[in-house]
């Protein structure tokens, strides 16, 4: 199988400018992703899709792969669907794509292996989600962390950043989107002829116009600990625990 990781970042974020050339122990957080993701052995190529000159230099300065894509993009999901078709251009056609976002610097690679393997599994499966623990209340009160509640077999109801279920932090489980996202090759175009959906852009997340749609997400726990960067503070919370772990 052809697996291709393709890791969106812009300059743009609304939340924290210029996020993926902020330093983590003098690398930009970008480059700790890029290097993170191309550990996984199961991944036949990684690239990095981005609409900034910027993102791109640097890429191809560690000698990455940057594919510039449209400033238009309101969702990461359509930026890589974008990129995708550049590589395919070349000939090869790849099965599986797994967008692992630009702000997820303590992505292990065997996260990526983690959310790949139902699919290997499955065919019927069309895109996967990691799963994580919210740790704390702050956590869950937290309009950056995506709260997700499932059905019993594992697939995703809602997306949410508002803290549900609703119910005191603490009573029972609750979870997190973690974003390692593989994606059919097909199901991904496909995904870029989806409306947008009302819901979705509610909520800012590209899982919910799979739900919308009536289709399926499956969520798949991860056993690695991971912090996504969405703000100074969480920056320097990685920065922290990326001390501390070396």
């Amino acid at each position: 199988m052809n697996i291709l990781a393709i890791i969106p970042a812009r300059m743009g974020s609304s939340r924290f400018p210029g996020k993926p050339m902020e330093k983590i122990l003098d690398k930009p957080m970008i480059g700790h992703v890029y290097e993170n993701v191309i550990k996984c052995d199961l991944l036949t190529k990684t690239v990095v899709a981005t609409c900034d000159q910027e993102i791109s230099d640097y890429i191809n300065s560690i000698g990455g792969q940057a594919i510039m894509t449209s400033d238009k993009h309101e969702r990461a999901s359509d930026r890589c669907a974008e990129a995708l078709g550049y590589l395919e251009e070349d000939g090869i056609q790849y099965d599986i794509v797994v967008m692992v976002q630009g702000d997820e610097p303590m992505t292990h690679p065997d996260m990526i292996s983690e959310a790949v393997a139902p699919m290997l599994k499955n065919p019927e499966i069309i895109v996967t989600n990691l799963l994580g623990e919210v740790e704390s209340e702050e956590e869950f009160e937290d309009r950056n962390c995506i709260k997700v509640v499932c059905d019993l077999d594992s697939n995703a109801l809602y997306f949410s950043r508002e803290p549900i279920p609703t119910g005191k932090f603490g009573k029972i489980s609750i979870k997190k989107q973690v974003c390692v996202i593989p994606f059919t090759r097909d199901f991904l175009i496909e995904y870029t002829s989806l409306k947008p959906t009302p819901l979705e852009i509610a909520e800012s997340v590209d899982m919910m116009r799979v739900l919308e749609h009536g289709l399926k997400v499956k969520m798949i726990p991860t056993k690695h600990i991971t912090q996504a960067v969405d703000t100074l503070d969480d920056l320097k919370k990685v920065e922290e625990l990326m001390r501390l772990s070396s």
